[in-house]
């Protein structure tokens, strides 16, 4: 995996992470979780931590990252995340 791919998919990573545990977008998708296991249950959890999501998303990513890492479609919807993650880092900083 070369230098870009891995920097490509930790941004990747980061991103959809973030958008599961903790984005409005989202909340729909945590809240049905919570409802049909309960609030306090281990798939509510999951679907609100950061270091648990991070585990599947990167086996994901780095799966998806192995088999097409050095495709231009792959590289291209890896750098949107990648740059929309960062954007989100500078305006929270920034603010």
């Amino acid at each position: 995996m070369s230098a870009l791919v891995f920097l490509l998919s930790l941004g990747t990573v980061c991103r959809v992470t973030r958008f599961i545990t903790k984005d409005v977008l989202a909340a729909g998708f945590r809240s049905r979780i919570a409802d049909r296991f309960g609030e306090d249950s281990h798939p509510a959890y999951l679907v609100t931590c950061g270091w648990c999501v991070s585990i599947w998303v990167a086996g994901a990513v780095t799966s998806l990252a192995h088999w097409a890492g050095e495709e231009t479609w792959f590289q291209a919807g890896a750098t949107a995340l990648t740059l929309s993650y960062l954007t989100g880092l500078a305006a929270n900083w920034l603010d």
